[in-house]
């Protein structure tokens, strides 16, 4: 697995290293609200807007490492319904489609491969064996997502975004989704002086527990601070898991460009680390 994700990230940057610059020197007539994002429409990745038949390809890559990630015996098929802390790694390749339909609406498509470690705390007296390990398909995912109006220099930009998760996964696995699972969210994006900001929040529904309850959050930031360079933060979580996510986009061409972060477990339950970095092509 190591292998096949160190193949797909020296297939990237060389994929980015053969294209053209292209760069324009003039600046992009928009009015100085869309200075950072331009015209199009929100997409789920970090900084990203989509123009009507614009469609975002995204290979990247990411790690995770945490030293007390939250588990249940139970989860994994051991019966025990308590919660542990154990050490978890996993290695991640994932592909990302994002297209502009119109306007107002875009559909994405998401879908990953992954190899998962699991060590079982020390406290733990269930069945659970003392590493578990597993590779193979990761999440299979789908959004929608509508933009209700334009920006205006006196009025955020509303949008609106369904997404679905695919059963991809067996049950008390320890990747992929066994069962579906849904997120109806909604956010307004402004652009000011000195960057563009985005709100959004989600409910989500979970098939496998029957039950709906509030979804992710996340408070964004974004500037262009030249014609090369883009500086991206953002505070997501939820209920008990919240991340600091700093990221810099470098823009080689108008349809490459080289995106990296790192989320940042802020609270104790969320991953304690999660870089990521990738080559987004963007083909119109």
């Amino acid at each position: 697995m190591k292998s096949k994700v160190a193949a797909m990230i020296m297939l990237v940057i060389l994929a980015a290293m053969v294209v053209s610059p292209n760069r324009s020197t003039a600046q992009e007539m928009v009015p100085s609200y869309l200075r950072d994002r331009g015209t199009g429409m929100p997409l789920s990745q970090f900084g990203t807007y989509v123009e009507k038949g614009e469609l975002k390809f995204y290979p990247f890559y990411e790690y995770y490492y945490d030293n007390d990630i939250e588990y249940k015996p139970a989860e994994l098929g051991y019966g025990l319904n308590e919660d542990y802390r154990g050490r978890y790694r996993a290695n991640e390749g994932l592909i990302f489609l994002g297209y502009g339909i119109t306007e107002k609406l875009a559909v994405e498509f998401e879908m990953a491969t992954i190899s998962a470690r699991l060590d079982k705390s020390p406290s733990d007296p269930s069945r659970v064996p003392q590493r578990i390990e597993e590779s193979g398909l990761g999440d299979v995912e789908g959004q929608l997502r509508y933009r209700w109006n334009r920006e205006s220099a006196s009025q955020p930009e509303y949008f609106t975004y369904f997404e679905t998760v695919f059963p991809t996964g067996k049950k008390n696995s320890l990747i992929g989704t066994s069962d579906w699972e849904f997120k109806l969210g909604s956010g307004l994006v402004k652009g000011l002086r000195w960057g563009t900001i985005t709100l959004r929040a989600a409910v989500d529904y979970s098939a496998a527990e029957k039950a709906a309850g509030p979804g992710e959050f996340a408070l964004e930031y974004l500037r262009k601070v030249s014609e090369s360079f883009r500086v991206f933060i953002m505070v997501e979580g939820t209920e008990d898991e919240i991340f600091l996510v700093p990221e810099m986009q470098w823009v080689f061409s108008r349809c490459v460009r080289l995106k990296a972060n790192n989320g940042f477990g802020i609270t104790s339950k969320a991953t304690d680390f999660a870089p990521e970095i990738g080559i987004m092509f963007s083909i119109q």
